[in-house]
């Protein structure tokens, strides 16, 4: 047995972590891929079943490897832990088929229930704190003590009492609480696309997607930055997570832009917004997608489609802001031996796009997307074998496997809280006066109701993975903008941009921290950097509300006109924020820049009609500056001449 482990306990942790403590997180590792592989494909498994096994395993992870300290007394209580945890796993599995049947509240729960349902709620909530923070526990002590004495509160805030263990029974025992959405898609298609990004990268595909982006931007101007934000866009539309994704990409990338010339907070900004915005990239989106068809009962593909624009949208911006950069820093382009082929990159590679098609044609024939995620490993396994260098034998597998575990601990974790959040918000009714307290703050107006909505979103996911963060603020947010006719994919497709870009919003920019440690950069400022290349992924959420051919949804004149006015506008409102356009900008054509982005975005022939004129007024501004520098320069040279 102890050969299996050889080469594969984990690598960043040696360290840290004892052999024992190390075999046991690679032996649980192994057990939860497997299980969930199994319990998509070939197992029959009632829900509860497969939630409180994938719940358990988790937990016991996240207590073998995120410990506290080193005494002997937290390391005893970490081993307490685990044995509990799995102990609950156990208990529910054997209960699994009463627990789903019986009526909370209604139907008494035994000693034993009481026993084991308090180990799920409070090591989930120790879980969280110890992978996510304490933010988020706090928030779930909120909604809990809000369950057990908010009836204290008069008016549309109070509910009827519930005793502790009433409360206790809505949290461990319902599908409002621990085994409630949140839960329930972390342990199915979540972690499936989890898995499926490690193997893909455990494959090589890494590797591909860089050499990729380098043979495509390498060349160009400010060429460095242009390849981070393609490698993260095509890394992040498959690992959701802009953490993991600055953290893979970004340790090339940031480097290798410093020494290009770029400024260290610029290179981690660029880092931080590209893997970011990974998320929001069709066809994947970092299993965004897959969350808003679980949610919204809405098909997969409609909402790929719907999402096209305004991904593009964000890249488009953030690439031309790479490159006004580039220009006005009069960066070199990088020398032409040093970059690969696109012929070259794409023959030895290719096949890394294989597993990708398998995805998209099962989904798109209507393969649930658990098994659709076990049939891209499969194809990612089979393609390994295309290259002696990236065959996946025994050792990768089980490495990959490790990966994806490891990989879903905080994405599981804050879905547990996120689930307590929602129990102490469903089972008090306060889920249904949601709607009306933010209607009223706002007093029914669209725009205030959406900027209401974007603070909720962000705060809630600060430091949250993209699926709690995007399920717990569309539980609560999402019926307020259908009240006001907002349609429900623009009113999900907006939830989830904030929930996504939270993660570079500061104070709490996890994926700005995170490309800030590897530039050696103020995290403050990378953050406040991120937020402004990223900006678009702030503007366009408002402006699909407001303007839905941005969702391909219209004639296609309205659609055709809507998208090249839009992009037009996120490259001259790059070009302002960056200050150059045709050369370097004055104070006031970056102003008139940074307006005719927002004429040409916002919705409507005139506004266009305007942004359009102020866009000649620009380029007549900076080529009349342009000619009077050639010509001063041109006598400066005479000057030298005849002298």
């Amino acid at each position: 047995m102890k050969k299996i482990f050889t080469g594969i306990t984990l690598a960043e942790e040696k360290r840290s972590l004892t052999e024992l403590r190390s075999q046991l997180f690679v032996c649980i590792a192994i057990i939860l891929s497997l299980f969930q592989i199994w319990s998509v494909t070939w197992g029959k498994l009632n829900p509860m079943n497969q939630m409180a096994i994938h719940l358990s395993l988790i937990l016991g992870l996240t207590f073998l490897i995120k410990r506290t300290a080193k005494s002997k007394a937290a390391v005893l209580f970490d081993y307490v832990a685990v044995l509990l945890v799995l102990a609950a796993g156990v208990y529910y599995s054997l209960h699994a088929e009463r627990i789903a049947v019986r009526i909370p509240i209604m139907e008494p729960l035994t000693s034993e229930d009481i026993f084991f349902g308090l180990v799920f709620v409070l090591f989930s909530l120790e879980a969280a704190r110890r992978t996510i923070g304490l933010p988020i526990v706090i928030i779930s002590l909120i909604g809990i003590g809000y369950a057990r004495w908010g009836h204290f509160f008069e008016g549309m805030l109070g509910h009827r009492p519930f005793t502790t263990v009433e409360v206790l029974d809505d949290l461990a025992f319902s599908l409002n609480g621990l085994w409630g959405s949140p839960i329930s898609v972390a342990a199915s298609f979540v972690f499936m696309f989890i898995l499926f990004g490690a193997f893909l990268n455990k494959a090589g595909a890494g590797e591909f997607f860089f050499q990729l982006s380098t043979a495509i931007a390498g060349r160009t101007k400010g060429g460095a930055a242009k390849v981070a934000v393609l490698a993260s866009a095509f890394f992040g539309s498959i690992s959701g997570s802009p953490t993991a994704n600055v953290v893979t990409t970004g340790a090339f990338t940031i480097p290798v832009s410093k020494k290009t010339g770029y400024k260290p907070t610029f290179a981690a900004a660029v880092e931080a917004a590209a893997s970011t915005g990974g998320s929001i990239l069709p066809p994947i989106m970092g299993s965004s997608a897959f969350l808003m068809a679980a949610v919204t009962q809405l098909p997969y593909e409609a909402i790929v489609l719907a999402a096209i624009v305004p991904g593009i949208l964000y890249y488009v911006s953030l690439l031309a802001m790479v490159h006004f950069e580039a220009l006005r820093l009069d960066l070199p382009r990088a020398s032409k031996d040093s970059i690969p082929k696109i012929s070259a990159v794409l023959k030895d590679g290719w096949h890394y796009f294989v597993p990708l098609v398998v995805l998209i044609t099962f989904l798109l024939a209507g393969a649930s997307a658990s098994r659709t995620g076990f049939y891209g490993i499969m194809s990612v396994i089979l393609i390994s074998f295309f290259r002696k260098n990236t065959r996946m034998g025994w050792k990768r597998i089980t490495a990959a496997m490790i990966d994806g575990a490891k990989s879903a601990i905080p994405v599981t974790t804050a879905c547990a809280a996120a689930g307590l959040v929602i129990a102490g918000i469903m089972s008090t009714g306060l889920g249904g006066k949601l709607t009306s307290i933010v209607l009223g703050l706002t007093e029914g107006m669209l725009l205030p109701t959406l900027l209401l909505i974007m603070v909720i979103c962000i705060i809630l996911g600060m430091g949250m993975p993209v699926a709690a963060a995007y399920i717990l603020t569309a539980m609560l947010a999402a019926p307020a903008l259908i009240e006001l006719g907002v349609p429900i994919m623009a009113a999900h497709l907006f939830i989830v941009y904030f929930s996504i870009f939270s993660a570079i919003t500061p104070p709490v920019a996890v994926a700005a921290f995170a490309a800030a440690g590897i530039a050696d950069a103020n995290p403050n400022r990378v953050g406040i950097e991120a937020v402004r290349l990223g900006l678009v992924g702030f503007i366009v959420p408002f402006l699909f509300v407001f303007e839905p051919s941005l969702l391909l949804n219209g004639s296609a004149g309205e659609i055709l006109t809507s998208v090249l006015s839009a992009l037009l506008g996120v490259v001259m409102l790059a070009a302002g924020l960056i200050g150059w356009l045709i050369r370097k900008a004055s104070m006031l054509e970056r102003l008139l820049l940074i307006a005719i982005g927002f004429f040409m975005m916002y919705p409507g022939v005139i506004s266009d009609l305007v942004g359009i004129g102020f866009i000649g007024v620009v380029v007549l501004l900076q080529w009349r500056r342009s000619r009077r520098a050639s010509n001063v320069h041109k006598k400066q040279v005479l000057e030298k001449v005849y002298n």
